[in-house]
């Protein structure tokens, strides 16, 4: 069925093009995209929740595990190729309405919504735009606030710095304001392929039960060409339970807050990114961290008083800008800076790598060009720092595992 629903969407995308031109007006959809194999060894292996579809979204190599003669079992490499990655786009472009110029977009890969569904077609950008002189309104489904759009990591791997950048796409309403060289924004935002962790596991609706969208204000600061300056500030509520476990209901929330800064610096041969962010339960970003119960407030009906785990992030990326040959180098660092009040216990966090202290990645990287064709070559070394985690959720480091993973890709761009 998935795939009679891809067809017919590509054969509508197909036929929509040549009508608007056949109609001599100035709108229509433009298609782009491309075509892109990835082959990827790794030294280390990695489990799916530290990744996606079979390594391919890669985060963090897997603790330690012996077997019976004391033999770590996650010391084995792996090998796979990929094509998951290929997407297509639609550009849309249509008559003024309501005093503004509107443009669309529309974009899908094969990346699949599950393990289970890798090699599915499915949705990533779908969004419709209103542009006033100073003002702009989109809504759908695009890039979430805190992802850096205009400066992300340009590594070769799928993971684009995650976990060290904030990675997820959301259902939202953004308004963007222009005055001058500042360019205010404002989001309201849902959750749909990146979700929270909770009781049940993962799933949207502990966003969806607290009655709250997620909110972001944002500031840019353009500096000219050569430098831009983006911070903002992001907060969301989670209502993980509508019962407790003693069967009466509840009304317990957990609100989060995430700020962060980023800098870019771009000239003619060489363009440097630097971002930090400091997030309060960030799983939905692909980041680490998460929430747990703080304490039980109510013995008899087990209502529960959540508290956030916070993850510091910093990262840096530096790439040149050769049209035949580019290199270039990410570099992100990820601490767990744990939780302002003690947890009930290990067993009550909800979230993602919350036995790890700290990561560190360092990737070099480069790509050759030759028109529409790009190979590409990257060699990806993750460290994660295991440990015991304590009353406050910080992690005492006992065990460091690095995995080194030399990734070639093909792309062939149309």
């Amino acid at each position: 069925m998935k795939k009679l629903q891809a067809y017919f969407l590509l054969c509508c995308l197909a036929t929509a093009a040549p009508f608007a031109q056949e109609t001599g007006q100035n709108y229509g959809i433009r298609f782009s995209g491309f075509v892109k194999n990835d082959i990827f060894y790794d030294t280390r292996q990695s489990s799916a929740t530290n990744g996606l579809r079979e390594g391919h979204f890669y985060l963090f190599p897997d603790n330690k595990r012996t077997d019976a003669d004391g033999v770590d079992i996650n010391a084995n490499p792996s090998f796979h190729i990929l094509s998951i990655q290929t997407r297509i786009k639609g550009d849309i472009s249509g008559p003024d309405a309501l005093g503004a110029k509107t443009s669309g977009l529309i974009e899908a890969e094969f990346f699949g919504t599950s393990e289970a569904d890798i090699n599915g077609f499915r949705l990533r950008h779908a969004w419709i735009k209103f542009d006033w002189k100073t003002t702009s309104l989109l809504i759908g489904q695009n890039w979430h606030p805190l992802f850096p759009v205009e400066s992300f990591p340009g590594t070769i791997s799928f993971n684009t710095g995650a976990p060290f950048t904030p990675f997820s796409r959301n259902p939202q309403v953004k308004i963007t304001r222009k005055a001058g060289f500042l360019t205010f924004s404002a989001t309201a935002y849902s959750q749909r392929d990146f979700i929270s962790q909770g009781p049940d596991g993962a799933s949207n609706k502990y966003l969806r039960n607290s009655g709250i969208p997620g909110l972001n204000a944002g500031l840019r600061i353009a500096g000219g060409e050569l430098l831009t300056g983006w911070t903002g500030v992001d907060y969301k509520v989670l209502r993980p339970e509508l019962r407790t476990e003693a069967n009466y209901e509840t009304d317990s929330k957990i609100g989060s807050v995430s700020i962060y800064a980023t800098l870019k610096l771009k000239t003619k041969p060489v363009n440097v990114t630097l971002m930090g962010i400091r997030a309060q339960n960030a799983t939905d970003l692909m980041m680490t961290g998460g929430y747990a119960v703080k304490e039980i407030t109510d013995a008899v009906r087990r209502t529960k008083e959540y508290t956030n785990i916070c993850t510091g992030s910093l990262w840096a990326d530096i790439s040149t800008n050769g049209s035949k040959i580019a290199f270039g180098l990410f570099s992100g660092y990820s601490k767990n800076m744990g939780s302002k009040n003690t947890i009930l216990n290990i067993n009550s966090i909800y979230g993602r790598g919350t036995d790890i202290d700290h990561i560190f990645r360092l990737a070099p990287r480069i790509t050759l060009n030759s028109g529409k064709i790009s190979l590409a070559f990257e060699l990806e070394n993750t460290l994660a720092a295991y440990g015991t985690t304590d009353d406050f959720g910080k992690v005492s480091v006992n065990s460091k595992v690095t995995n080194t993973r030399l990734l070639l890709a093909t792309i062939y761009r149309f």
